[in-house]
């Protein structure tokens, strides 16, 4: 069967394959400074494997992360510097900010994006127009921070509690760390405390309706009220 024959089959089957980011590559200049600063983020090391003197590749995965990055000795010939628009999403990012803080790290304050355009100078910003503070109705997808490694290399925290519909699968629901749950029942809390306002009356079945919340959240389909 050729190759044709195959992609072909593939496209009409109407099945999928899976195709999982797994890496993403950081040029840097001084492996072990970045190596020292990765670490110092608390992202877990997975490997530092050098095969020669002229070879040595390094492997960080963030917490509660499914990719991670690599950086080393001739692993990329991209300028130092260079990798921008790295995007990490965090459900509380006046938490993760202030960890990062409280690690030694250099972050900016919180900021959302503006109305227009200021250029191409924060290109993984696509460009927009920083505004101080969170986003004012604390939308998700809006709020941001971000920080550089010693190389330049940018990152960018974005703060996402609601995904968009069909982003996740709604028949899984899965929460990456413990901060990640806490901060779901955090809003699903207040959410309840709402629906209790409405009502009028306290809710004994809150644990249901607390999952219901949760996992309607999660998925991008309709809150309860």
């Amino acid at each position: 069967m050729s190759t044709k024959e195959i992609r072909s089959k593939d496209a009409t089957s109407g099945t999928r394959i899976d195709m999982k980011l797994e890496v993403v590559v950081i040029p840097v200049s001084d492996v072990d400074r970045a190596k020292e600063f990765y670490g110092r983020l608390g992202w877990r090391l997975d490997a530092d494997f050098a095969a020669s003197d002229d070879f040595r590749v390094i492997q960080f995965t963030p917490a509660g992360s499914g990719c991670s990055a690599i950086f080393g000795k001739n692993v990329t010939a991209a300028a130092p510097g260079s990798a921008q628009g790295l995007y990490l999403v965090v459900s509380d990012i006046a938490a993760a900010r202030d960890e990062l803080l409280g690690r030694g790290v250099e972050i900016s304050e919180v900021f959302h994006g503006g109305g227009g355009y200021a250029g191409t100078d924060e290109p993984y910003l696509f460009g927009r127009l920083r505004v101080n503070g969170p986003d004012p109705e604390h939308r998700s997808y809006r709020s941001f921070a971000s920080f550089s490694d010693p190389d330049g290399n940018g990152w960018v925290f974005q703060e996402v509690t609601t995904r968009l519909a069909g982003r996740i699968d709604p028949a899984t629901t899965t929460f990456a760390s413990a901060i990640d749950l806490a901060s779901a029942l955090r809003r699903a809390a207040a959410a309840h405390g709402e629906h209790e306002k409405r009502t009028g009356q306290a809710d004994s079945n809150w644990p249901d309706w607390y999952a219901k919340y949760m996992v309607a959240e999660q998925a991008g389909t309709e809150l309860p009220i």
